[in-house]
């Protein structure tokens, strides 16, 4: 995106599968401060001097040194969060099948250690820990960061509950690029995308298509730890089609032509990008009550709300919108318009800029406004 608006980017990279090879201590050590990542990218700010350092993912491997390597070299950072690892160390705020807060707010976050929240090591949880409360007292989430990039109005809140700057955070979701078209919605059916696992509540969903006794379609995209539990439940009910991981263009094409999509999920959700894939299909989405799913999908406009985990709820509001398929089109019409409004490239390249602008408007002789296209941000990934 920013390179087709003209933006000079340099990319820099490093891959969680080296972590494998890599001995308790020295993966330790590297989570709290990166010694290469810190040498490494303060060399790449020398050779292209950027404005900008955006950063998305930097844990464990780059880890926060990468904010003072930006900041020795006088480049203003912007940090966007995918997750809750700032607050939480699984990043989830989600432990035994339910929402957990026990480590929010808490100076040092001891509760993931004793549950072994970060891959279930007590070793892994505690660099984890540490890093995050050695941070903390350095004050490098405040001194460090110019601005944080939440993806949701609800996750920028549990943000600022877990301590990090209120005015240092905005709020800006991803986008679907390239616009895959609306659909007609006139397959029939329903359809869940996403990883096989607990927290996206894959067991709701089986039991609400239990509830409903075969009478509802369901295609389900996906692979994971319960793959096998939607394998029987595929085997024993004709109504539920397994369908396994798909290109991403035929899981468009079953999204577009689906009644809705479910998206029953037991944890808060960042920013489910499931959603706006929907929406620019023009398929409204069934969610819970809970997190930022709430917030991105507008109650009987784009879609409608579950009791979080409540299946019997869940088979309701289903068979509602099969009873009552008129609520349909105008329910794919708002959602459509609300990809249109919001969940665009182009609409993200603008409030991209104002992020972009804001980061800069602390530098010295530097004005707000004054970001170059031919001297573009730098994203580390």
């Amino acid at each position: 995106m920013l390179r087709a608006h003209g933006h000079e980017v340099t990319q820099y990279c490093m891959r969680n599968e080296s972590i494998d090879s890599m001995s308790r201590l020295d993966l330790a050590s590297r989570t709290i401060w990166s010694r290469p990542a810190f040498h490494e990218l303060r060399q790449l700010f020398r050779a292209h001097r950027p404005q900008i350092a955006h950063f998305h993912n930097t844990l464990p491997l780059i880890s926060p040194a990468g904010y003072y390597a930006a900041r020795a070299e006088n480049v203003r950072v912007v940090q966007t969060l995918h997750n809750f690892r700032l607050l939480c160390a699984n990043a989830l705020l989600f432990r035994n099948g339910e929402v957990c807060e026990d480590c929010l707010g808490k100076s040092i976050p001891w509760p993931g250690i004793v549950h072994k929240c970060y891959r279930n090591s007590r070793a892994a949880s505690t660099a984890i820990t540490t890093m995050l409360t050695t941070h903390r007292v350095l004050g490098t989430w405040r001194k460090a960061v110019h601005v944080y990039v939440a993806l949701s109005e609800f996750s920028r809140r549990k943000l600022v509950e877990g301590g990090l700057p209120a005015d240092r955070i905005v709020v800006k979701p991803n986008f679907v690029y390239p616009d895959p078209g609306p659909g007609a919605g006139t397959g029939g059916h329903a359809v869940f995308v996403g990883r096989l696992s607990a927290e996206k509540g894959v067991g709701t969903l089986l039991d609400a298509w239990r509830h409903l006794g075969g009478s509802v379609p369901l295609k389900i995209i996906g692979d994971g730890p319960m793959s096998a539990m939607v394998q029987e439940a595929a085997a024993n009910d004709a109504s539920i089609e397994w369908l396994g991981t798909l290109p991403l263009e035929a899981v468009f094409k079953l999204i577009g032509e689906a009644a809705f999509l479910v998206l029953p999920s037991q944890c808060y959700e960042n920013f489910p990008r499931v959603i706006t894939e929907a929406f620019a299909k023009g398929t409204p989405v069934i969610v819970p009550k809970l997190g930022s799913m709430a917030g991105l999908v507008d109650d009987n406009r784009t879609g409608l709300h579950f009791t979080p985990g409540d299946h019997a709820d869940l088979a309701a509001k289903v068979h509602r919108l099969v009873a009552e398929p008129s609520q349909l089109p105008p329910m794919r019409q708002a959602a459509r318009q609300e990809f249109n409004d919001h969940f665009t490239a182009d609409a993200n390249h603008k409030m991209l800029m104002t992020i972009y602008e804001r980061a800069l408007c602390g530098r010295p002789k530097v004005e707000c406004g004054a970001l170059a296209p031919g001297i573009g941000p730098l994203p580390p990934h």
